[in-house]
């Protein structure tokens, strides 16, 4: 059976769910810098509201694209889709978008109600965190998948379309790597990048996305796009954040600010990606673990090239402006901390340890690659 068309509009329902990726990561990091800045939130706040509209474009929009086809669509389409529950059609992505989205609204009560239990937290991981982030990550997953399936469907199209969909999938993408970074940040601040256990969950993480993305796009330099994306996505929230107004709801304030603190600068993950772009046009007909053995160790030794004297760069006086964003700081921790800009004792390894550390984030980093190319290779041939 064929699984290739041949089209001249991309569906409404592609750009659909990858704004509702962009709504999501948005919003995340805009929720952080709120609980950073001002503390209380309730179910109805700005960022809570900007996710909830993300989760809720990506439900509606897979949603009528399953009604569609199930009840309106012809066979040729149906033949092109998958079947579930023994009566709806629709592609993958749309069933993971329609999931993720239902998982996401159902934990809006959960986390309003943990709230008024508990009280306010400010951990990521807290279990309605967590059942609101594997809701985020399946939205974003969804829209991966959606354009790639789509992609790999056509078959005549013109160069416009082809380009749509090349950057659809790159957008998407670098959304989902924002996510990682964001779930993931408490370990990768710039009080981190002197030890080798930041460099260590780096390997775990982003070469699997990294990897798999340079695989599945048919553009040469996806990963460097992707990770291009991403800290443009980054920087702005750093340089927008901060020039509204905000100010602490919730004691103690030992930080009197009076504007919002701004998240993260973006890690340097461009430059590992031009790596591995280059590498895997290179070694294309090389053995599966010799390939992830090079993109592991190559991502581990060019990231810890440029992100350890960043992070000598961003402690000095000269980051200390609103390009970088280092000068904000939680309402709720001291200002006058001696460690504010500089690394404590407990944040530098000796050298022995930091290179037996090195040494296994580049055997993590293979084995992540290795599952990348898998990935990757899998999400070519999605065709449904």
């Amino acid at each position: 059976m064929s699984f290739v068309v041949s089209n001249r509009i991309v569906p409404v329902y592609i750009y659909a769910v990858v704004l509702s990726s962009l709504c999501i990561v948005v919003g995340l990091i805009w929720d952080i810098s709120w609980h950073t800045s001002i503390g209380r939130d309730g179910l109805f706040s700005p960022p809570h509201l900007l996710i909830y509209l993300g989760a809720v474009t990506a439900g509606l929009f897979s949603g009528y694209h399953v009604l569609r086809l199930t009840f309106t669509g012809g066979q040729a389409e149906k033949d092109l889709s998958i079947r579930f529950w023994g009566i709806f059609y629709g592609s993958l992505g749309a069933m993971f978008c329609i999931w993720g989205a239902f998982t996401m609204i159902t934990s809006a009560p959960f986390d309003d109600w943990w709230h008024n239990t508990f009280g306010l937290d400010i951990e990521i991981l807290s279990p309605p965190h967590t059942v609101l982030l594997l809701g985020m990550i399946t939205v974003q997953f969804g829209a991966m998948v959606s354009v790639l399936a789509y992609q790999n469907r056509l078959i005549t199209s013109s160069h416009a379309i082809k380009e749509i969909l090349s950057w659809s999938f790159k957008l998407s993408a670098a959304f989902m790597l924002v996510m990682i970074f964001t779930i993931a940040s408490e370990y990768f601040g710039r009080h981190d990048m002197h030890a080798s256990f930041f460099y260590i969950v780096s390997g775990v993480l982003f070469p699997l996305l990294l990897v798999a993305v340079a695989v599945a796009s048919p553009s040469r330099w996806a990963a460097t796009q992707t990770t291009l994306i991403y800290m443009l996505l980054m920087a702005l929230l750093v340089w927008i954040l901060p020039l509204f107004v905000a100010e602490p709801r919730l004691g103690p304030v030992l930080n009197h600010i009076t504007h919002y603190q701004s998240f993260h600068f973006p890690l340097l993950l461009i430059f590992p990606a031009i790596a591995i772009d280059w590498l895997n046009s290179k070694m294309q007909h090389k053995m599966p673990f010799i390939k992830a053995l090079v993109l592991g160790s190559v991502f581990i030794l060019i990231l810890v090239a440029v992100q350890w004297p960043m992070g000598n760069f961003l402690m000095s006086t000269y980051a200390r402006n609103w390009v970088f964003g280092t000068t904000s700081w939680f309402y709720g921790a001291d200002p006058d901390w001696e460690f504010r800009y500089a690394f404590a004792p407990w944040h530098v390894q000796a050298m022995p340890a930091f290179i037996k550390g090195i040494a296994i984030a580049m055997i993590i980093a293979a084995a992540s690659s290795w599952l990348g190319l898998i990935w990757g290779k899998w999400m070519k041939s999605v065709k449904r």
